[in-house]
């Protein structure tokens, strides 16, 4: 009898190991970035991003909203103007409709004038999905680099581009 339940709760616990399998992730992707009106966090800037790529999973589509604010102290290596990434959430949409979820953490730009262009590193905790993502965790770093397209009447970016690519892991059963 103690052999049974010794059996099924191998069993139980592989099958919960291959459930909760834990994959390193790797992806590029460009798109647009803009400000928008929405107001995620007081004193802070929203912007959304519209972006497609390519990588672990297959090819996807990525949509975030963010908000900047002042940085604490700026990124390591920024001798230039920066900001932090204070909140925020996105959705990648895989080609099977599969849906992942993320929550930004943290993150912060850092912007160099002489060049035209802005390094950003984004954090995201994974919160779910749908799908192959369906009760999905993990982590995931976005590194891109963008460029300023259209200023406004400010002389402020109105529309950049965005390249990069994000890394991490998921947990959960893709």
């Amino acid at each position: 009898m103690k052999h049974i339940g010794t059996v099924a709760l191998m069993f139980n616990l592989g099958v919960a190991g291959v459930y909760a399998q834990e994959r390193p992730v790797k992806m590029t992707f460009s798109g647009t970035n803009v400000a928008t009106v929405i107001n995620l966090k007081p004193d802070t800037v929203t912007d959304e991003q519209h972006s497609a790529g390519n990588g672990t999973f297959g090819a996807f589509t990525f949509r975030e909203l963010h908000a900047d604010g002042p940085a604490a102290q700026p990124p390591s290596g920024c001798s230039g103007p920066n900001f932090a990434v204070v909140a925020g959430a996105g959705v990648f949409r895989f080609q099977d409709g599969s849906l992942l979820i993320v929550a930004i953490k943290d993150g912060s730009g850092c912007i160099n004038p002489a060049a035209g262009t802005a390094a950003l590193t984004v954090n995201y905790e994974i919160t779910g999905g749908t799908g192959r993502f369906e009760g999905a965790s993990g982590a995931l770093t976005l590194t891109a680099t963008l460029m300023a397209v259209l200023r406004n009447a400010a002389n402020a970016p109105a529309l950049l581009t965005l390249t990069g690519e994000i890394e991490g892991t998921v947990s959960g059963r893709p």
